[in-house]
């Protein structure tokens, strides 16, 4: 243990609060987004890792040398969330419905549950230096891909912190077991079976690409941008893949295939009087778009919706959009409005 760490841990145990800010600080944001996996929202985790921090402060006398201080948390961290998640009160119970009354209808029940929410990329900036341990299966970007992130909320809760332990942050199956407060057959035996959920759910679903914001993804932005501010809805439907998946969570509907697409868009997104200003951004490792509605009634755009784009493997197509309320716009940092531009 160093000796900045071992010195802060003795101030904190002596009641320093910036001591236990400084000690705790660094990991934070790895915490948070730890959370977020096992959760799969972002106001879950975030609540999560404030639990996480009170809980160590309270029981940093109880912290000894016999794992890192960071494996110590992580500890903490997931025992949390695995607390939350058998109380599940903070979930919806239903799935909900969405107000247009004009929808087609669905090719199937979304396996994106109510509670999924975007995770902004600016987050996860103080990550670089993250590196997973030796056992970790999933790139980085990877493991915090909607698809990923979708996966991991079919499994059962013991199962999902598991596989994050092991495949996402590489921790051996000892210290995995010592995390979860069992053995480490258990821990193998649950890794076995959430492997085989997640693995299946990812070859029929859409990985990201691996090579994130690259001048291919920019172009699809530019292009999706343009389609969706002119109301091209032919323009729209041409940059999707033949079997394009659309989702919109908290509502359980899944939309598969082009016409598919292009009725739902007619339906919802270009409807007569509708006018839309774009703003791009990221979530998830994923290039992603703000959609605002221009109000009849005001000189200003609303906010209407964020989709979020998984590209497809030639780079030239989009393989999914997941389309989320405006109440997690907030959290990119975009306005509630948009002002018309000056002419």
């Amino acid at each position: 243990m160093e000796m900045d760490t071992a010195d802060l841990i003795a101030r904190a145990r002596s009641g320093d609060h910036d001591a236990f800010r400084d000690l705790v600080q660094v990991h934070s944001r790895e915490l948070q987004v730890h959370c977020y996996r096992i959760l799969g929202s972002l106001q879950d985790a975030e609540d999560a890792l404030q639990e996480t921090l009170v809980s160590a402060w309270r029981s940093l006398g109880e912290f000894g040398e016999r794992s890192s201080l960071r494996t110590w948390l992580y500890k903490i961290a997931t025992n949390r969330c695995l607390s939350m998640l058998r109380a599940d009160s903070r979930r919806p119970r239903t799935a909900a419905t969405l107000p247009e009354a004009a929808l087609p209808e669905p090719t199937g029940a979304g396996d994106a549950p109510p509670w999924l929410e975007p995770y902004p990329d600016v987050l996860l900036d103080h990550l670089v230096d993250q590196r997973p341990g030796p056992e970790a299966r999933y790139e980085s970007t990877e493991a915090i891909s909607l698809a990923f992130i979708t996966a991991l909320q079919l499994l059962p809760p013991r199962q999902r912190a598991a596989l994050v332990l092991r495949d996402v942050l590489g921790y051996h199956a000892a210290e995995a077991a010592q995390i979860l407060d069992t053995t480490q057959e258990s821990v193998q035996s649950a890794l076995k079976r959430a492997r085989a959920t997640v693995d299946t759910h990812l070859t029929d679903g859409r990985k990201p690409t691996p090579h994130p914001d690259t001048a291919a993804e920019q172009r699809i932005v530019a292009r999706l941008t343009d389609a969706l501010e002119r109301a091209d809805l032919d323009a729209l439907i041409n940059l999707l893949v033949a079997d394009v998946k659309i989702s919109m969570p908290p509502a359980m509907l899944e939309y598969r295939g082009i016409e598919t697409a292009r009725r739902l868009y007619a339906a919802v997104t270009f409807r007569p009087g509708h006018s839309y200003r774009a703003v791009p951004t990221r979530a998830n490792g994923q290039p992603a778009i703000a959609l605002y509605l221009a109000d009849p009634h005001a000189a200003l755009h609303r906010a209407y919706c964020l989709l979020v784009i998984t590209p497809a493997d030639d780079h030239d197509h989009i393989a999914a959009i997941t389309s989320f309320t405006p109440d997690v716009m907030a959290r990119f940092a975009l306005p509630r409005t948009l002002p018309e531009p000056e002419v």
